[in-house]
């Protein structure tokens, strides 16, 4: 033993395993992924990029619980999903998955602090206060909870659904193209605080993107291309991220 501090493996909060989804059958299929393993690691941001048809939604997709696969499997934690019924899916997503879409998904009824605290309502459980203020805190909300959407900014309802997603304390947030209906001036407000919930917090978040300079913002960078997964970068600029999609052609 030597007196340096002994760095401790990552945790894995989820993986696939030889993941492969075919959609269509016989002559007319298409193989969306092609037996791809990733593991990803707790506490880190990491960006999944590559041309249009590489795979990369359908990746997120399969290890949020969110599509099958063919053959191969993903697990969240320990827990291999195609084990699980439609309703143990369903429970699972609820309760250890948060989700970003592009399409903020806001009840428009609701107000900000109510579509927050739905998924816990739903589920039959309180939000923790100290938790939702922290969260409220780090997407800077806390003078618009009782707005209803219609009141709010594109970025607004986009940093409502960030705390939606990070409210529930879940193992791993997948985001899709979280900025796709932004301003350059929100999207970077939106990116910076799901940074900051990976870096002040200790989430993991999987986030899908085509814009490097939201991929700057990762820590790691995955890319695919046909399926597969050809390259990652660990501790990417908008500069180095673009020149590596160059090279693949997206």
């Amino acid at each position: 033993m030597t007196d340096a501090a002994v760095t401790a493996a990552p945790t894995v909060v989820a993986r696939a395993e030889k993941a492969t989804k075919y959609y269509g059958f016989g002559d007319t299929a298409v193989c969306a992924l092609a037996e791809v393993d990733v593991a990803i690691e707790g506490g880190r941001y990491t960006a999944i990029m590559g041309p249009s048809g590489s795979g990369k939604s359908t990746l997120m997709h399969c290890l949020a619980g969110l599509d099958t696969l063919t053959s191969g499997r993903v697990l969240i934690g320990d827990t291999d999903l195609s084990t699980l019924s439609d309703k143990e899916l369903t429970l699972l997503r609820r309760e250890r998955v948060g989700f970003i879409f592009q399409a903020f998904n806001l009840i428009p009824t609701l107000t900000a602090r109510e579509n927050i605290t739905l998924p816990a309502l739903l589920g039959g459980r309180e939000t923790d206060s100290s938790w939702f203020d922290q969260v409220v805190g780090t997407v800077g909300l806390g003078d618009r909870l009782t707005h209803r959407p219609s009141e709010l900014s594109g970025g607004q309802q986009q940093r409502v659904a960030v705390a939606r997603a990070l409210a529930q304390r879940p193992e791993i947030v997948f985001a899709d193209e979280p900025t796709g209906n932004l301003d350059s001036r929100a999207s970077t407000e939106i990116l910076g605080f799901m940074q900051a919930a990976v870096r002040d917090t200790g989430q993991t978040i999987v986030m899908v993107t085509h814009e490097p300079s939201a991929a700057a913002y990762a820590d790691r960078v995955l890319f695919l291309a046909d399926g597969r997964i050809v390259d990652q970068m660990d501790g990417p600029t908008e500069a180095s991220v673009l020149d590596k999609l160059k090279s693949l052609g997206g």
